[in-house]
């Protein structure tokens, strides 16, 4: 993991970090979310606010009162997302408050693998807005106000279970829920082929309806009856698991029948990066 060279593709960079599968989530579905992180001894000890997304498309901000927002979604192609977000770190650490980082891909260098002290939870927060963005003294003006809102409304309302680990409730056009797991694709997908084909693959009334693939791990989504609010999921989605981790753990070959179904699932995958 964190030996490889920076020319390699690594499928899952954020393998080996507390949380890999919320690191996914906040990187390719969550609009607005911040979550907790902390640089080794050797890079200071220091706490880092890993984020969705910052303004300006910005990767890191070093802001004013001494805060370091790292984000996922503003990084481009890269062989490894992990090297650029740990030099768009880097650099935001090294640099003075109120400084922004927008970095080209580097060509070498350390990896959030060799930064972040793996004993620190990777706690994830949901955000309404963006007003992390701001330290605490930072002048509200109305101009920064209404950019608060804009940027605001393009949230699409999200909320994370309690329940069961990076499992992620939202309303679009309907309900939906968006579950990012931490096994390989392949075991992922014959699970879910196996409970499709034994119709078993729904739960609190809804549907499996496909899945993101995305820095190497899979998200299912489930379509929601609508009007479903994520509280209803708590104890339905925790029952469900024990379903699903009896799929995960079985390692038999495919039937025809499961054959069949994980050919609709992988005709109908994304692949967001």
């Amino acid at each position: 993991m964190a030996s490889s060279s920076a020319t390699d593709f690594v499928l899952r960079p954020f393998e080996g970090l507390p949380g890999e599968p919320d690191w996914v989530a906040l990187r390719e579905v969550v609009p607005a979310a911040t979550a907790t992180a902390r640089t080794t001894a050797e890079h200071g000890s220091r706490d880092v606010v890993v984020t969705t997304v910052l303004p300006g498309g910005w990767q890191a901000l070093h802001r004013e009162d001494g805060v370091v927002l790292l984000a996922l979604q503003g990084v481009g192609a890269s062989n490894d997302t992990s090297r650029y977000l740990a030099a768009a770190l880097l650099e935001a650490l090294a640099s003075e408050p109120g400084t922004s980082v927008l970095l080209d891909p580097p060509a070498d260098g350390p990896r959030l693998q060799d930064v972040l002290d793996p004993t620190v939870p990777f706690e994830v927060t949901v955000q309404e807005g963006f007003e992390f963005w701001l330290d605490g003294g930072a002048e509200r003006t109305d101009e920064v106000e209404a950019s608060l809102q804009q940027a605001a409304e393009s949230i699409i309302p999200t909320v994370k279970l309690e329940s069961v680990p990076s499992a992620y409730w939202c309303r679009m056009n309907r309900e939906f829920l968006r579950w990012a797991l931490p096994q390989d694709e392949d075991t992922v997908i014959d699970a879910l082929a196996r409970l499709q084909a034994r119709r078993a693959s729904g739960f609190a009334g809804g549907k499996f309806v496909g899945a993101f693939r995305s820095s190497g791990l899979v998200v299912p989504v489930w379509e929601l009856p609508r009007g479903t609010a994520a509280a209803d999921l708590e104890e339905p989605a925790a029952a469900f698991r024990a379903t699903l981790d009896g799929a995960l753990g079985d390692d038999a070959p495919l039937d025809a029948n499961e054959r069949r179904a994980r050919a609709g699932i992988v005709a109908r995958q994304v692949t967001l990066r």
